[in-house]
């Protein structure tokens, strides 16, 4: 048994609470409202990441310290720093192992797929907040500061996926409810999606291990499939009949833009879905033994939480 310091209650940093909570492990959960599961073992504090003196008092004896943050899209420049410095700092104090969770932003638009050692070229500016984060976190680790790694996944899907997910709630629940989806890019275009249980799976599997450090990890996550696929498979799945998945026009994405936060931000992004974009596993699947969800067993857990959610809604 061993204390853990986990930073964000959303469909991450609960999950990983839970696992290691399972296992016997003492659990600090860490939000600004104090949210997460109810369970023995998880202690829920409501405090600011971004204050490093709490946050190095709340990680004093832990062995990991999880960033699991994810502050909305709008709002990454002007947030990450300062929380990402602080925690960054409370691990250096506290001895604690840095694993912080990460996305594929920083890498160029690929035109093949994504591995660990492809440049940190980002074309859009989350991309370049995202670098930052990294590269100063790894800067303290190879000064012998801390120990630190990041473990980047794609888009998530999966029970928790709400409206930052593209398999989110402008996907799932429509399809369900048989209307068209109306997709942010090009649907027909191969797509990595990384399952969100497998997420928080491969961050505890990382908790403890040495070799993680000094370096960034793929997810692991299934072949790639378009979005027009995945609603094939999912529509199979619940037994129902596909009402489509069609491109929402690029005029129509950026006057929404407007109005909307998430789509303005998801401006930038765009280029992740007018072509294949693929991540490679096979560096975390090998050295760690773990391989991703199955998509069936995946996307079946994805449709019984939908439905138990809409029908506790209704």
């Amino acid at each position: 048994m061993g204390k853990h310091v986990v930073a964000g209650a959303g469909q991450v940093g609960s999950q990983v609470a839970r696992l290691l909570a399972e296992r016997g492990d003492e659990v600090v959960l860490v939000s600004r409202s104090g949210s997460g599961p109810e369970l023995p073992g998880v202690r829920r504090v409501a405090a600011d990441v971004a204050d490093r003196d709490r946050m190095a008092a709340l990680t004093r004896g832990a062995a990991t310290l999880f960033n699991c943050v994810n502050p909305p899209y709008h709002r990454w420049a002007e947030t990450w720093p300062g929380m990402a410095a602080s925690m960054l700092g409370a691990a250096e104090t506290s001895g604690a192992g840095y694993v912080i969770l990460g996305c594929l932003y920083g890498y160029a638009a690929p035109d093949r797929p994504m591995r660990e050692s492809d440049p940190l070229t980002p074309p859009s500016a989350k991309g370049a907040v995202r670098v930052r984060l990294w590269r100063d976190a790894l800067a303290a680790h190879e000064a012998g500061r801390v120990r630190v790694t990041e473990l980047r996944a794609s888009d998530y899907f999966g029970p928790g996926s709400l409206d930052q997910a593209h398999l989110g709630e402008r996907f799932v629940p429509r399809l369900l409810s048989g209307r068209v989806v109306r997709f942010v890019g090009d649907p027909e275009q191969p797509h990595s999606w990384t399952y969100t249980p497998d997420v928080a799976r491969a961050l505890v599997t990382v908790a403890g291990d040495d070799r993680v450090w000094g370096r960034a990890w793929h997810v692991p996550t299934d072949a790639p499939l378009s979005a027009a696929r995945v609603a094939d498979r999912l529509c199979a799945l619940a037994g129902i009949r596909n009402p489509g998945v069609r491109a929402m026009p690029h005029w129509l994405v950026r006057t929404a833009g407007a109005f909307s936060p998430m789509l303005g931000e998801l401006e930038e992004l765009r280029y992740q879905f007018t072509r294949p974009f693929i991540l490679d596993s096979t560096d975390f699947q090998t050295t760690f033994g773990m391989s991703p969800t199955p998509l069936d067993e995946a996307l079946t857990s994805t449709i019984a939480w939908w439905r138990n959610r809409l029908a506790a809604a209704a």
